[in-house]
Parts: C-alpha cells; sequence; structure tokens
C-alpha cells in the first residue's frame, strides 16, 4: 500500500493512529424530521382518499332491519284479484306493524335486536305522504269523509271546507259561497233606502282581552276582521259569530318597509312567486274558519304589485271569498282585479283611529256619515283600542235616528256593486 506523507515522518518502529473520517448526513436533523412528517402526512391523505373506510375510525353501528309478514304479504288464492294487483299505497308507519332491529357495535361486535311497534314514524316517509296527498287532491278538489278530519266550528257548513295540510280552508260549490253563506243579516229592504255605513274592526284575535271587547260592546252589525295570529283563535271567531258579527280574515301582506316592519309569519311577498304565495295564502286559511271574506292586513307594497296579487285574488274568488281593501295603499289593484274576478269587494274610506283621542275619533266617524250621505255608502276601519270601541259604540246609538243605517260589509259590497 502506498505510504502517505505522515508515514515518511514518522520515526522507524513506531506506528501512528489513523485519523477516522466522521460520517456526515448529507442533510440536517431538521430537514430529515420535516421529511418524515411529509411522508406521513402523504400516507395519510392516501388513506383517506382511498381507504375503504370514509368514517375514519368512528364507532360504527351495523343494523339489520326486518320486517315480520303481515297479512298483506301472504300470497293469495289462484284465481283471485290479487293476481293481478292494484298499486298499493305506503303503509302508513303508524299502523300496528312491527319491526325488529339488531344492532351491532362496530368496536365490539356486539349484537342486540329490538323490536319496535307501529308508533315509530320515518319522517321521510311522512314527507312522501304529505306529497302523495297533495298530488292525489288538488286545490278545489272536495276532500273525502275521514274519521280523523279536524273538528268544524260551530255554525259552519262543511260542505265549504276542504281539507288540505293547512287545515281545512274554503271551497266553493256551485250554489253557495262563504261570501254569502257567512253574510250577517240585515234588513235588506231599509238598506237598500237609506244610506249605509259599515265598521270594520282590525287585528283582533292577538289580545284576547281586547277582542272579547270588540266583540262583546260593540252592535252585531261590526265587522271583525282576525289576524290568523292568536292562540284562541277558533274560540274568539266562534264567540263573535255567536254576537251575530260578520268576520273577515286578514292576510298579512308585504309592506314597503319590510322586513324592519313584519306582519308576522308566513307573510305574502312581492318577491316571491305565484306557487309560494299561494301556500302561504292556503297557511292563513286553515287558521280560521266561517269569515265571509280576506282582507290585507298591511302590505302596501304587494298590493300596489299587480303580478304579485293577481293569483290571490284569484284564488279567493274562486273559493267563494270576498275582498276588503283597508284603503290604506293608495296605489292598490285589489279593486280592479276583484272586479275582473266578479267578487264581493269594498273599500276603506276612512281611518277612523289614526289619532286615538276621543276628539278626533269623533270627527273621523262625522267625516264617515257625510261620505255616506253624499255616495250612499261609506266603510270606516279602526283598531280594537278601548277609546276606539267606547266612542264607536256610543256614535252607533244616535246614527240611525240621523238617517243612516249601520250594517255588515257584505251589504255596503252588495250595495256599492250595485250603485
Amino acid at each position: 500500500m502506498a505510504d502517505t506523507a505522515d508515514d515518511l515522518s514518522t520515526p522507524l518502529g513506531q506506528k501512528t493512529a489513523r485519523r477516522k473520517r466522521r460520517f456526515r448526513l448529507p442533510i440536517s436533523p431538521m430537514q430529515a424530521l420535516a421529511v418524515v412528517l411529509g411522508l406521513f402526512l402523504i400516507a395519510f391523505a392516501g388513506f383517506a382518499l382511498f381507504g375503504d373506510n370514509p368514517l375514519g375510525g368512528e364507532p360504527v353501528a351495523h343494523i339489520a332491519w326486518r320486517a315480520k309478514p303481515s297479512d298483506e304479504t301472504a300470497p293469495a288464492a289462484p284465481g283471485t284479484a290479487a293476481d293481478h294487483p292494484a298499486p298499493v299505497a305506503p303503509k302508513n308507519p303508524t299502523q300496528s306493524e312491527q319491526r325488529t332491529i339488531t344492532i351491532i357495535d362496530g368496536s365490539s361486535g356486539k349484537r342486540q335486536d329490538i323490536v319496535i311497534g307501529g308508533e315509530v314514524q320515518d319522517k321521510a316517509q311522512d314527507k312522501a305522504q304529505d306529497k302523495a296527498q297533495d298530488r292525489a287532491q288538488q286545490p278545489g278538489e272536495k276532500a273525502e269523509s275521514d274519521p280523523a278530519a279536524p273538528s268544524v266550528m260551530a255554525g259552519v257548513d262543511a260542505r265549504l271546507l276542504e281539507r288540505t295540510r293547512y287545515g281545512m280552508i274554503p271551497i266553493a260549490t256551485e250554489s253557495l259561497k262563504s261570501s254569502s253563506a257567512y253574510a250577517a243579516p240585515v234588513d235588506a229592504a231599509r238598506a237598500a233606502k237609506m244610506p249605509v255605513i259599515s265598521i270594520v274592526i282590525g287585528g283582533l284575535g292577538v289580545g284576547a282581552a281586547k277582542t272579547v271587547d270588540a266583540i262583546m260592546r260593540l252592535p252585531g252589525a261590526v265587522t271583525l276582521a282576525f289576524t290568523p295570529y292568536g292562540s284562541e283563535l277558533t274560540k274568539l271567531a266562534e264567540r263573535a259569530r255567536a254576537q251575530r258579527h260578520e268576520i273577515l280574515l286578514q292576510i298579512p301582506m308585504e309592506p314597503y318597509d319590510y322586513p324592519d316592519n313584519d306582519p308576522g309569519p308566513q307573510t305574502l311577498l312581492a318577491t316571491l312567486g305565484a306557487e309560494q304565495n299561494l301556500e302561504r295564502l292556503f297557511w292563513h286559511l286553515g287558521r280560521l274558519q266561517g269569515y265571509a271574506g280576506i282582507a290585507n292586513f298591511m302590505g302596501a307594497r304587494f298590493v300596489a304589485t299587480d303580478v304579485a296579487m293577481q293569483p290571490i285574488v284569484r284564488e279567493a274568488a274562486r273559493r267563494g271569498l270576498a275582498y276588503f281593501d283597508d284603503g290604506s295603499a293608495p296605489r292598490s289593484v285589489a279593486a280592479a282585479l276583484a272586479q275582473s274576478q266578479a267578487m264581493p269587494f269594498a273599500k276603506g274610506d276612512v281611518a277612523i283611529d289614526v289619532v286615538p283621542t276621543a276628539g278626533e275619533v269623533d270627527r273621523a266617524l262625522a267625516r264617515l256619515e257625510d261620505i255616506a250621505k253624499e255616495r250612499g255608502f261609506a266603510v270606516g276601519t279602526a283598531s280594537a283600542l278601548p277609546v276606539s270601541i267606547e266612542r264607536i259604540a256610543a256614535w252607533t246609538k244616535a246614527l240611525e235616528p240621523r238617517g243612516v243605517l249601520l250594517v255588515p260589509l257584505t251589504s255596503v259590497m252588495l250595495k256599492s256593486k250595485s250603485s
């Protein structure tokens, strides 16, 4: 082996220790750690993307669903109608059907059988049944009798009701409509000869005390308009009709400053399509029964939007309802649309309690009288404020001696139509 320079300079007979070369890594320890972590993350990502277990180690319970055989699945005798079975509607899970489920613990493998009865419902199936019912019963079709149908309010004609998923809503027959069936009685002969006034008290149903006050203190010829909200609507409406009041249902509609000024849930909006607004209308119609017509509740923007109002007025007319416009929106298209549908219609002339003081209410009532004597009819609107009820009740007692007759709203609708 060749001698190095160190070997030549070393004294004879002595060995020098060779220097050991240190092994050096091509990269630093920190860089090596970073490489290892990177490889680990790549492997984890690959497992997550391509592995067979997307739950990533979460506990899993496997359920085996076994339906017990019922009479419906039993084989039929040859030659019977079962040889050519008709389509069968999905079975309602509320029936007496029982099923057994087996729960398997994903970690321990423990199995447990549980029998569940027919009272357990599946939400998806409920939704499917609702859709099937909607398809089977189109708007305008009379619902078949059903022992589970909602109860009908006292004095309400069941022939004028259609059962929907929103409740019982009005429907007209060939010879009968709600606008005439639920019109309060009136002396038609006297109403034809005298100027007439109708008063509509709105915003009822929310606040039982003020609603009862209006029902009991005001004469039966005063028309009462209920909002679709309130916990005792049916009870209060029945009491109003028992006192011979004609009633209306107010439909919340979009004002210009919506949603800062919000009429309430299920408000009809000018920005929604006709189908969505009709669904909301049906929701409101199902809150109450026995009303002669509908009225706007707020809604200055909605009633001024022709494309939004058209399907609402058309549907209300088809269902035999009258329409009352409270007169708060000067640009309302309700009058023209109601006329095109030949439906009973009236519009408010004077808002009686804009300024809720006794003096201002009395002046508004005097102005209402002047309109009636000049035109033959007039309509005033008010809320159920204590001062409004007190002054209107006192005013009505002296109205007829002054040559003016107080009548329900439907009487004004008939008189205005013939004028």
